[in-house]
């Protein structure tokens, strides 16, 4: 029913640039939040970034300052702009999103395929 597709992931040398993004799709009737959140080998699933249905935007303490979260209301997309990439920014990154499939129901929170993102020193 909902899918959403990142893309953008791949392979860079410390200190470059990648730029991830991610579509939903579907009979979606709100989404109140798309954002980003990465897991690394042997770790637990973390938040990144989020940008908010009002405009606001989070980042985690670790990557302030180097990621920009975009969001497009209009076309259901995200992006994720990394900058200043480092080795410790190795992960899986999913997309997020919170969104209703119809007025009555619930909000629901749908995660995207993920995308490997290898930072190499």
């Amino acid at each position: 029913q909902v899918q959403l597709v990142e893309s953008g992931g791949g392979l860079v040398q410390a200190g470059g640039s990648l730029r991830l993004s991610c579509a939903a799709s579907g009979s979606i009737i709100s989404i109140n939040s798309m954002g980003w959140y990465r897991q690394p080998p042997g770790k637990q699933r973390e938040l990144v970034a989020v940008a908010t249905s009002v405009g606001s935007t989070n980042y985690a303490d670790s990557v302030k300052g180097r990621f920009t979260v975009s969001r497009d209301n209009t076309k259901n997309t995200v992006s994720l702009q990394m900058n200043s990439l480092k080795p410790e920014d190795t992960a899986v990154y999913y997309c997020n999103a919170v969104l209703k499939l119809s007025v009555a129901a619930y909000w629901g929170n749908y995660w995207g395929q993920g995308t490997q993102v290898t930072v190499s020193s």
